[in-house]
């Protein structure tokens, strides 16, 4: 998670899902937020038939 003092916002990126972000008003917002589009960007994955990769990145070694 980053902070952008030019968009006054916290941004979190999704390595794992090309193009996949977020962004909030506070660290919660933007992790609340990452959730819905990282939901979001399964679901219209799966929808157009492209593959869902396995994670890269492992939550648990953060």
């Amino acid at each position: 998670m980053k902070y952008s003092a030019k968009k006054n916002c916290y941004i979190v990126t999704v390595p794992d899902l090309p193009g996949c972000m977020a962004d909030g008003e506070s660290p919660n917002e933007a992790y609340e937020n990452a959730k819905i589009v990282i939901r979001e960007w399964i679901e219209t994955a799966q929808a157009d038939g492209r593959p869902i990769l396995e994670p890269v990145f492992e939550r648990d070694k953060f």
